[in-house]
């Protein structure tokens, strides 16, 4: 068995024991029955653990799926953002919902379709939502391959084009799904002045090699995730700005 399949045996393992240990955590009177406030860091994440992998039960706790440094800067700058504010974001879950809340308009698409029918009942009710499924299509030659383990054949470019479909620029643009070196690369024409990019789980050698070389200004920001039992990375990137004459 290698590496990564080790991986996702070892991931699935802790997934089900983790939900198994908050119910009974829950059943105890250990763990409340509402999360504790996104300020208490620790008993928040705690609170989050049982919760992985479960998209619907993420969205409960108001946090997308982010360390909570990125999540905490990226409140502020949403808060701070003149209006209208546009998102585009490659991937969808518990941060589509985040997202909603915090701005007028939020373009998704997601590339897994099973994942992608079981969420959009949770989204029906947002009327500033526009969700896109947009699967992956087998080929020999891929014009845009997925490195991740299992996606070996299939081809991203429409999952990636489908910003450049809608049109348009946007103030955020979140980067969460597959073949994200192309999707940045997408992204970077479609950002306007003074927005960002919040890209995820950026610690990775073949993202950190695509961000590096995208000529971006980058925040690394590391620490607790939701729902996570070890540290992990967001990044916060932005364009340099363009210097006075």
């Amino acid at each position: 068995m290698n590496r990564d399949k080790l991986m996702q045996v070892a991931k699935t393992a802790y997934t089900a024991g983790a939900r198994r240990a908050g119910v009974i955590l829950t059943r105890a009177g250990l763990v409340g029955s509402q999360p504790p406030p996104r300020e208490a860091r620790l008993k928040h994440w705690v609170y989050s653990l049982p919760r992985i992998r479960d998209a619907l039960a993420m969205a409960e706790l108001d946090v997308p799926w982010w360390t909570y440094r990125a999540v905490d800067v990226v409140d502020a700058w949403l808060s701070a953002h003149s209006r209208p504010i546009r998102v585009f974001e490659y991937g969808s879950g518990a941060s589509t919902l985040w997202l909603a809340e915090r701005t007028d308009a939020v373009h998704s698409v997601e590339h897994d379709r099973g994942f992608g029918e079981y969420f959009a009942p949770a989204l029906a009710g947002h009327k500033n939502i526009d969700f896109h499924i947009v699967e992956a299509v087998r080929s020999t030659q891929p014009i845009v391959p997925s490195a991740k383990e299992g996606y070996q054949g299939l081809d991203f470019a429409d999952y990636v084009a489908t910003i450049d479909k809608i049109g348009g620029t946007f103030s955020l643009i979140v980067i969460d799904g597959r073949a994200r070196e192309a999707c940045l690369t997408a992204a970077l024409p479609r950002l306007e002045p003074g927005g960002i990019i919040v890209f995820d789980n950026s610690r990775r050698r073949r993202y950190r090699q695509a961000i590096e070389a995208a000529g971006v200004t980058e925040r690394r920001l590391r620490g607790l995730t939701p729902a996570l039992p070890y540290p992990d990375e967001t990044s916060v990137l932005s364009l340099p700005l363009p210097e006075k004459p």
